[in-house]
């Protein structure tokens, strides 16, 4: 059986695919929704021995100029449902191509807590644990249960448990080590928990947004409310200006190197083992770039963390862009910036 023609486009723009909006064509894309169509696209480039390259909503990939001489497999399946619920404990899974917000905004109104803090982050929820995405507090790995995949190793269908996926600070098997691109993500399964969980002290932003509007009540829906608002506020749409989100990982630090930020007076969260993480928006903002623009690319001014394409149209501006901020936060505090998107590249 091969993929019918209809699914398959030719000379596709990676800027049209992406939410930066810049890099050359892709030789093909093909959509697919399921296990069985996701087979067939492996298939189809395979047998013109072309390398694949999997895509959700393009808001963690960046294009290349030079584009991308293979297959772009693009992941749509949508769906999701409660699958288990007992007690307080509720399992629920949604399918790859699931808008991640959408499906945040879905468990909340059913008064279900674990994934509220991760209100309006752009991407699918295929590619949520890819990165293993955090925010304010929270992050996938805190819930996740299991994560049905296509193996393209053994040509399968199969389910990785938590424990089976190495989840760290926006690492997993997905993206770093030896099993990386080996499993395409086709659905994932969440354990959340019915009713209010968290109880603070939050995370500087939103525990000063829940203060200065006198805000005691912590429901899963308050606080989607809360986050939504405060990333509505410094965040700019990817949809209006093109941007990844945060385009830079934080510093993570030893307990010593922790100890040696705090003496400099550089601000650090620390794990409860006493190690820390540095955010990086702090560094470029305190590095004096927060609002300058290079290359056609601009450091928000509210988040430093994001950097928008207001007027460039190529990955050549972008690195020169990147190299200039990377270097200006090196000479001033002495840490080294890592990108936090990935690139579409063979």
């Amino acid at each position: 059986m091969e993929m019918p023609e209809n699914k398959i486009q030719e000379n596709v723009p990676l800027a049209g695919l992406t939410t930066m909006r810049i890099g050359g064509n892709a030789r093909y894309v093909i959509e697919v929704a399921n296990a069985e169509q996701i087979e067939l696209a492996l298939n189809f480039a395979k047998n013109r021995n072309l390398p694949f390259f999997v895509l959700g909503g393009g808001a963690n990939c960046i294009g290349r100029d030079e584009g991308y001489d293979g297959v772009i497999i693009k992941i749509s399946g949508t769906g999701k449902d409660v699958v288990v619920a007992e007690g307080e404990k509720v399992l629920v899974r949604a399918q790859a191509g699931e808008n991640w917000d959408g499906f945040v905004r879905w468990t909340v109104e059913r008064g279900l807590s674990g994934i509220e803090c991760l209100a309006k982050i752009p991407g699918t929820c295929g590619a949520a644990p890819v990165q293993n995405i955090g925010a304010y507090g929270q992050d996938i790995a805190q819930v996740i249960s299991n994560v049905e995949v296509y193996d393209t190793l053994k040509n399968e269908t199969t389910v990785l448990t938590k424990d089976a996926l190495n989840m760290g600070y926006r690492s997993t098997i997905f993206n770093t080590g030896p099993e990386k691109g080996r499993y395409i993500i086709t659905s994932i399964d969440l354990m959340l928990t019915r009713g209010e969980t968290l109880a603070g002290p939050f995370y500087n932003s939103l525990q000063k947004y829940l203060d200065e509007h006198d805000i005691h009540d912590y429901s899963p829906r308050t606080i989607y409310d809360a986050v939504s608002k405060i990333r509505a506020d410094k965040l700019p749409d990817p949809a209006v200006t093109p941007s990844v989100g945060s385009f830079f990982k934080n510093v993570l630090l030893s307990r010593d190197e922790a100890d040696k930020a705090e003496a400099k007076g550089i601000p650090v969260y620390r794990n409860e083992i006493g190690h820390g993480k540095i955010n990086s928006g702090w560094l470029i903002e305190h590095a004096g770039l927060s609002g300058k623009t290079f290359y056609g690319f601009r450091v928000n001014d509210k988040a430093a963390l994001v950097l928008e394409n207001i007027s460039a149209k190529s990955y050549a501006d972008l690195d020169k862009a990147r190299t200039e901020i990377i270097k200006t936060v090196q000479e001033k505090f002495g840490y080294t910036l890592e990108q936090e998107p990935v690139e579409i590249v063979a």
